[in-house]
């Protein structure tokens, strides 16, 4: 069996969400755990992984590992291939997603829809299809953190599961209408409304709820699509 290995790095570290906001303290890294059972690929990841700035706090070429180091860790994310030993990437995912643990995010050597669809089902909130380059992973990674974010966000803020679903169904919409009517990009479309919300001090789903009935018009984004 693989023993998890566990390193740290001191180099400029991409932000959790739940980082200290005071210029004075160091940012905290965010942690990730990653399962790839071919060991040339998972060097190369963890590599890539600690030069960005991300901290590697355990791997493992199996599925059922993964989903005990992701328990065991408390990681920000989890790097799943889809084809591993002792449980399948997918499985792990879903275990992982299900217990709302980490992020996901899934590596795999096929492109068939029916596999994607499979990734998303399973609670993977990215993928990627392997081979793929550095400028390709960190922007999923980044896709990954921040709908994890969104999912705890709403949940925080609404309990009943009923109400959960029509709120995120109301604030997608709405994110939607930000990114394809106003040019925003996912991530601060999501953070514009959060952000409305807390201000005036009602729910998500009603500051969504009037951006689509277009008495809320939002501001012009910045050039680089944040609000």
């Amino acid at each position: 069996m693989n023993e998890p290995r566990t390193s740290y790095s001191t180099s400029s570290s991409p932000r959790r969400a739940d980082a200290p906001t005071d210029p004075r303290s160091a940012p905290i890294p965010v942690r990730v755990v990653l399962a790839e059972d071919e060991a040339i690929i998972r060097l190369d990841l963890k590599e890539i992984l600690e030069e960005e700035g991300y901290e590697v706090v355990g791997e493992t070429g199996r599925g059922d590992e993964a989903v005990q180091l992701v328990r065991d860790l408390d990681p920000d994310l989890a790097i799943l291939d889809i084809k591993m030993p002792g449980m399948d990437g997918l499985s792990a995912a879903r275990e992982i997603a299900g217990e709302q643990r980490a992020a996901v995010l899934i590596l795999t050597a096929f492109s068939q829809r029916d596999l994607i669809e499979q990734a998303r089902d399973s609670g993977a909130l990215a993928y990627l299809v392997k081979p793929f380059q550095k400028n390709e992973l960190i922007p999923a990674i980044e896709v990954a953190l921040g709908r994890f974010n969104e999912i705890r966000a709403l949940k925080n803020e609404v309990k009943n599961l009923e109400d959960n679903l029509e709120t995120r169904r109301v604030v997608d919409r709405a994110k939607g209408i930000l990114m394809d009517g106003h040019r925003y990009a996912e991530a601060a479309a999501f953070s514009f409304i959060q952000k409305t919300a807390m201000r005036e001090r009602v729910t998500m789903k009603e500051i969504a709820q009037r951006i689509i009935d277009e008495t809320l018009v939002p501001p012009p984004p910045d050039s680089d699509g944040s609000s």
